[in-house]
C-alpha cells in the first residue's frame, strides 16, 4: 500500500514515514503539498497524510484537488490548529479522518489499520455486486425451448419498468430466480431487495411481518418493529406463494397496494412506501376466485403483468443445458461431462420437481461419479424406471393382489439395477430360478 506523508516539518514527517516502512507501507515523503500532486498521476497512493498548515498550498484546498484527481484516496488531516469548524469542512470535502498534533503514531497506525479494513469492505461489496450481476444475467435462466425464449422477452420488458410482476408456475420451476433477475436488472437493483415466504407466515403474524408493529400494540410486542413494506423502501419486494395469504388480510393488502401507504399495527400514521412488488404462485388463482378462497380485486391488481413459468416436462428441450450448467455449478473437473443414455433417461422422466430436483439429481450424480463421465448406472433406479415406486407398502385403495404384484414388481426392479440387466446374477439375488423371474418380467411387461 502507497502512503504519502506531507508536511514542512520535517521531524514530524520524517518520524513518522520511517515509522509507517517499518510497519510495511511503501511511503513517499513532501514537504510541499505541490510536490505531492506534481507526482501523485504517476505515482498514485492509497492514504495521504497531510498536514493543514503549509506555506504553498492548505491543506484542505489539497483534500479538494485530490478527491477531484481520484476520489477514493483517503485522506488524514493533520494540525496544531484544530478547530470543529475546520474538522466539519474537512469531513464535509471528504477526509477519512482528522488527527491533532502533537500525535502518538501509534494513533496513526490505528487509523491507517481502520482504512485497510474499509478498503477491504468496499472490494469485496464491489466483487459480490459483480458477481450477483452476473449469476442473475438474463443468461441464468438456462434453458433454449420457446417458452424460455418467451420469458426472457418478457423480463427484458418488465425489469426496467415498476410494474407489478406475478410469476405463476408449479414448485421447482425457477420463480425466486426470475425474480432476482428482475430486481438485479432494474433501476432498483443497488436498492432493498427483501423477500418474504407467504406459506411460512401464520395469520397472527402476518401483518406484523408485513407492516410493522408499535410497542406495546399487542401482547408481546415489546418493541417497534418495521415491517418488510419498510425496509423494501425504494427496493423490491417479493411476495412468495401468495395464494396463501389469509383472506382478511387480503383486504390490507390490496389497500397497501393501491395507496402505496402502511400504518404499523398499533398506530393511525400512515407511512409512504415506494415498491416494486413481485408475487409468484404455485396454483390458479382464477379458480380461487371463482372458489372464494382469493379477492378477485386483488387478483387483478397482481395480475397486471403476468409471467408463466413451463413445468420442466413440457420443455423437454432445455434438460440438457440444464444438467451441463448444473454439472459446471457442482464440479471443478472441467472435463466432467454426462454419458448421452443419462439424457434419454432424464428426458424419460417426469421430474415433479422440476428444474430444483433435477439441479439436485445433478448434484448427487456428481458427488457418485469418479471419473470423468456420468453414467447411467449410478442414475436413482426410480428416475431409471418411472413405474418404480419405492413406497413399496401403500396399502390405499389397493387389493392383496395388487399390493404383491407392486412389491414384486419393485424388487425385481432393483435387482435388475444392481445387475445392470443381467437376469442371471438377478434371479440369484432375488432367490428364484432364472425361469421364474423370466415369466414374472413378462407378466410386468419390464
Amino acid at each position: 500500500m502507497i502512503i504519502y506523508v506531507i508536511d514542512d516539518e520535517r521531524i514530524i514527517r520524517v518520524s513518522l514515514a520511517d515509522e509507517l516502512r517499518d510497519a510495511g507501507f511503501e511511503v513517499y515523503e513532501f514537504s510541499h503539498a505541490g510536490q505531492a500532486l506534481s507526482q501523485i498521476k504517476e505515482i498514485t497512493p492509497e492514504i495521504v497524510i497531510t498536514d493543514l498548515r503549509m506555506p504553498d498550498i492548505n491543506g484542505i484546498e489539497f483534500l479538494k484537488r485530490i478527491k477531484i484527481f481520484k476520489k477514493d484516496i483517503c485522506v488524514v488531516l493533520m494540525t496544531a490548529f484544530s478547530t470543529v469548524e475546520t474538522a466539519v469542512e474537512a469531513m464535509k470535502l471528504g477526509a477519512y479522518d482528522y488527527i491533532s498534533k502533537p500525535f502518538d503514531n501509534e494513533e496513526v497506525l490505528l487509523i491507517i489499520k481502520r482504512i485497510i479494513e474499509l478498503k477491504q469492505i468496499k472490494q469485496e461489496n464491489k466483487e459480490l455486486k459483480i458477481k450477483l450481476k452476473q449469476d442473475y444475467d438474463f443468461s441464468s435462466y438456462v434453458g433454449n425451448s420457446k417458452s424460455v425464449e418467451k420469458i426472457f422477452d418478457l423480463i427484458k420488458i418488465v425489469a426496467q419498468k415498476n410494474t407489478s410482476v406475478l410469476l405463476i408456475g408449479e414448485t421447482g420451476t425457477g420463480k425466486e430466480l426470475l425474480t432476482n433477475i428482475i430486481h438485479y436488472n432494474s433501476p432498483r437493483s443497488k436498492k432493498p431487495f427483501i423477500k418474504v415466504s407467504c406459506a411460512i407466515l401464520s395469520r397472527e403474524i402476518f401483518e406484523s411481518e408485513l407492516f410493522g408493529h408499535e410497542k406495546g400494540s399487542f401482547t408481546g410486542a415489546i418493541s417497534e418493529k418495521i415491517g418488510r413494506f419498510e425496509i423494501a423502501n425504494g427496493g423490491t419486494l417479493y411476495l412468495d406463494d401468495i395464494d396463501d395469504v389469509p383472506l382478511d388480510m387480503q383486504v390490507k393488502l390490496l389497500r397497501v397496494l393501491e395507496e402505496r401507504k402502511i400504518e404499523r399495527v398499533g398506530s393511525s400514521k400512515e407511512i409512504n412506501i415506494d415498491i416494486r412488488l413481485i408475487a409468484s404462485t404455485k396454483k390458479d388463482l382464477r379458480k380461487m376466485v371463482e372458489e372464494g378462497t382469493f379477492r378477485e380485486d386483488l387478483f387483478y391488481r397482481l395480475n397486471v403483468f403476468p409471467i408463466e413459468l413451463s413445468p420442466l416436462r413440457e420443455r423437454k428441450s432445455d434438460i440438457v443445458n440444464l444438467s451441463k450448467y448444473f454439472v459446471s455449478k457442482y464440479c471443478d473437473d472441467t472435463n466432467k461431462k454426462i454419458d448421452e443414455d443419462v439424457f434419454e433417461i432424464l428426458k424419460n422422466y417426469p421430474f415433479p420437481g422440476n428444474i430444483r430436483e433435477l439441479r439436485n439429481l445433478i448434484e448427487r450424480l456428481v458427488l457418485l461419479s469418479i471419473n470423468n463421465n456420468i453414467t447411467k448406472d449410478i442414475v436413482p433406479i426410480e428416475i431409471k424406471n418411472t413405474e418404480y415406486n419405492s413406497s413399496y407398502f401403500s396399502f390405499d385403495n389397493k387389493t392383496l393382489t395388487d399390493i404383491v404384484d407392486e412389491v414384486e414388481k419393485n424388487a425385481i426392479l432393483t435387482a435388475l439395477d444392481k445387475t445392470n440387466g443381467n437376469k442371471s446374477k438377478a434371479s440369484d439375488i432375488l432367490g428364484i430360478p432364472a425361469s421364474t423371474l423370466k415369466s414374472k418380467i413378462d407378466k410386468f411387461r419390464l
